[in-house]
């Protein structure tokens, strides 16, 4: 039982720390915006972060990735971090919260 809440704790933090990172073209953070589609941790505290961009000609196709890594992985819990880049299914503005289209001013 205290392992599944420390992974539950441990994908909480990751969740928390990718919600400071923002797109560069719009004023959202990549949570919000969709571009998480889910956040995986097992009992080794080894992170996998699935996630897409808004366009795979996305001009930060290659950094924000990286950047989604190298925070997930400055948590002092994490083992291993991977992140897996996937379009399928695409990113859609369907994707986002609440907040991020409220934020944007679409509700």
């Amino acid at each position: 039982m205290a392992e599944e809440l420390n992974t539950e704790k441990l994908g909480e933090d990751v969740v928390r720390v990718l919600k400071t990172i923002y797109d560069p073209e719009i004023p959202v953070d990549i949570y919000e915006l969709g571009l998480i589609y889910d956040v995986f941790v097992n009992e080794n505290d080894d992170v996998k972060i699935l996630m897409t961009l808004t366009s795979p000609n996305c001009p930060v196709a290659e950094s924000l990735p990286q950047e989604v890594k190298e925070k997930a992985a400055s948590l002092d819990w994490v083992n291993e971090c991977e992140v897996e880049l996937t379009f399928d299914p695409a990113w859609s503005q369907e994707l986002m919260s609440e907040e991020a289209k409220l934020e944007l001013g679409m509700l």
